[in-house]
């Protein structure tokens, strides 16, 4: 079983990757955002580091990938690969942050190693607005993030709706998390969480 949590930065997806897997009894596999030698550099000269970074990225989330099939074991995973190389990475090229080269260097890459993995078993998509995203950045207080603008944010929604609405590599479940304060209100992390076993095992 591999379920796997999509969404913008700031979405909550960690903070619900724990709160499932605590629930679930699933293995959690974060993102590599405390180990990541290229953020800080990033988020600093966006147009410098953006090719290193979503390389970093990818051979990340391609080698978690393999494990967590090989493991056999259930696992949620906190974002994916189809993230970097459908939104964030053509993000920066359509900004002018990613040269033509490097763009095309890094989507041959990615259509490499999509051939050779297996999609979720199920995606759950966090939809968020630009005012909850800022809200919840500033309130975790991550000092690389100070320099995200509401442009950027923006851009990468849109670019999230596009890919959620053409998703069709399984089964899908969009969550609005403006409606859901999982985090202090349990029932709403109940709901969550009877979506999912809907989802999952089909009950109604």
């Amino acid at each position: 079983m591999h379920v796997a949590i999509a969404g913008n930065i700031g979405a909550g997806k960690t903070t619900l990757t724990r709160l499932l897997s605590k629930h679930f009894k699933w293995e959690p596999h974060f993102e590599d955002v405390v180990d990541n030698p290229y953020l800080d550099d990033f988020y600093n000269q966006m147009e410098r580091w953006s090719f290193n970074l979503q390389i970093y990225f990818l051979n990340s989330r391609f080698r978690q990938i393999l494990e967590i099939r090989e493991s056999g074991k259930k696992i949620i995973q906190d974002r994916t690969i189809y993230e970097d190389a459908y939104i964030f990475a053509p993000n920066l090229h359509s900004m002018g942050l990613m040269t033509n080269r490097d763009f095309k260097n890094y989507s041959s890459l990615f259509t490499l190693m999509e051939s050779l993995v297996q999609s979720p078993d199920l995606l759950i998509y966090l939809r968020s607005s630009i005012p909850n995203l800022v809200n919840q950045i500033h309130k975790r207080g991550r000092e690389y993030e100070n320099s995200i603008s509401i442009d950027y944010l923006s851009r990468l929604n849109e670019r999230y709706e596009a890919f959620i609405q053409g998703y069709d590599k399984g089964k899908l479940l969009i969550i609005d998390v403006d409606k859901y304060n999982f985090v202090d209100n349990p029932e709403d992390l109940g709901e969550i969480i009877n979506k999912i076993d809907a989802e999952i095992y089909g009950l109604f």
